[in-house]
């Protein structure tokens, strides 16, 4: 396993998205469960988590921070061994009343303390608000680098413009963006010009909220109040059918290598992109073990070009692109993630 860079961090190849483990794949596992997954992923090699304080039950306020504190549990013992990433939604209300700084300052503290630790090391903008000024909130991001109270800063589901912006105030380390086999929307742009100001991305929901595994049909009940899946355009009957042509192709991969689909989606990845470091998430212990072991698959340059120029010919369906703003609004956040 080679480390990657987000920025000055280094961290592993693949991370561990932990939002399953609170919110958005319907009932959520007992907390010791939460623990044992996490650590046992850091004891396979991952030395990347990725949280956010909205992460819980149906993103209700009253339940915000449970992510955090199992993360915080559970990494305790090897804090100064691993990366912690998490984020903060910044409402203009909060803004208004103490200032921009001050409001995240307030946010990234409660989160500290969830984490049981006094400093971040990758602190996002969960998503850009447009009401904000984004100078501003670059300074304000920079100022608590220079407090010691986060390594680095990131952004959340945003283009190139807004990255370039706010990288010229205070320079990012990490991009989170949606990206997967299903969703290639920022390699025209945004991918470029992280790879030009040295910036990671981090492509959240890299095997398309399941679908690349295999294992969602036509017949997976996303039901459950707390199921974020039945947002993903992808994830309809009729998505599900149309991109079939993509498991098949990852299906020939698979079975040649003795590996699995969504393994293969992530090699895929990894090959493409150097500053690229996807974080799956899974509320399954087995299958977060799996997603990191596709650090060890190893696509050929002949393997990588007659599988990425098979993929360039398959139309997908669903496409679920993002969005910039957000408002401040609590009320859409389990449908944006």
């Amino acid at each position: 396993m080679k480390h990657r860079q987000l920025g000055t961090i280094e961290v592993s190849p693949i991370g561990m998205g932990c939002m399953g483990l609170s919110h958005g794949y319907g009932d959520i596992p007992s907390e010791e469960y939460s623990i044992e997954a996490i650590r046992r992923a850091y004891d396979f090699g991952c030395t990347f988590f990725d949280t956010a304080e909205a992460y819980g039950p149906n993103m209700l306020r009253e339940n915000r921070g449970h992510n955090e504190r199992i993360v915080g549990k559970a990494l305790k013992d090897v804090r100064q061994k691993v990366v912690i990433a998490t984020k903060l939604h910044l409402p203009v209300s909060e803004a208004k009343v103490v200032g921009v700084y001050s409001a995240i300052r307030q946010h990234l503290e409660a989160s500290l303390e969830r984490l049981q630790t006094d400093y971040a090391d990758l602190y996002y903008w969960h998503r850009v608000n447009r009401d904000l000024d984004l100078e501003e909130v670059a300074a304000a991001f920079g100022r608590l680098i220079k407090d010691g109270l986060i390594r680095s800063w990131g952004l959340s589901q945003v283009g190139a413009e807004t990255i370039r912006r706010a990288h010229a105030v205070t320079p990012l380390s990490a991009v989170q963006n949606i990206y997967s086999m299903l969703e290639r929307g920022i390699e025209e742009e945004v991918i470029p010009c992280c790879q030009q100001l040295n910036i990671g991305i981090v492509p959240f929901s890299p095997i398309a909220s399941g679908f690349l595994s295999g294992k969602v049909t036509t017949q997976t009940d996303f039901s459950h109040s707390d199921d974020v899946r039945k947002y993903v355009p992808q994830l309809r009957k009729e998505n599900i059918d149309a991109n079939q042509p993509v498991l098949d192709l990852l299906e020939q991969y698979a079975r040649q290598k003795q590996v699995t689909k969504a393994q293969v989606s992530l090699a895929w990845m990894l090959h493409k992109y150097e500053n690229v470091v996807p974080i799956p998430g899974s509320k399954n212990q087995e299958r977060i073990l799996e997603n990191l072991g596709a650090w060890n698959i190893d696509l050929s340059d002949d393997e990588f070009t007659a599988l990425d120029n098979a993929l360039n010919q398959i139309p997908v369906q669903g496409y679920r692109g993002f969005e910039e703003f957000d408002g401040g609004s609590m009320a859409n956040w389990g449908k944006k993630k």
